[in-house]
């Protein structure tokens, strides 16, 4: 999968995990670890069909990863409108957002130098 330590494999797994057992689309890993003064290692990218999906792969997300390994995010913005919502794990920063919303901000375009890796849908 992602070359690194053990524990942000494991974050990383559980994080996919949470958004596919409620049918995220289009997830994405983005490795900054190469481009100098980046916030944290990875960015995970996903989206949902509407407001209501984007609340529930953020929160099938945090139980996933509360359960799997007793880890939750540092802070979480956005869920009040649920059209971009971040989790902010230190290492690994989640992105949710409406398909219309993750179009118009092209974070994959933005960090064009990342490593990008296309998760398949189930």
């Amino acid at each position: 999968m992602v070359n690194t330590n053990s524990s942000t494999d494991q974050l990383i797994t559980f994080i996919l995990k949470g958004i596919e057992e409620v049918k995220g689309k289009d997830i994405s890993i983005l490795d900054l670890r190469d481009i100098e003064n980046t916030v944290c290692d990875y960015f995970i990218i996903c989206n949902g069909t509407s407001n209501t999906q984007v609340n529930a792969i953020v929160n099938s997300i945090q139980k996933t990863v509360s359960r799997e390994i007793k880890d939750k995010p540092w802070h979480v913005e956005g869920t009040d409108y649920a059209e971009w919502v971040l989790m902010d794990y230190v290492n690994v920063v989640v992105h949710v957002f409406q398909k219309h919303i993750r179009e118009y901000y092209d974070i994959e375009g933005l960090w064009g130098d990342a490593k990008l890796t296309t998760i398949p849908s189930n």
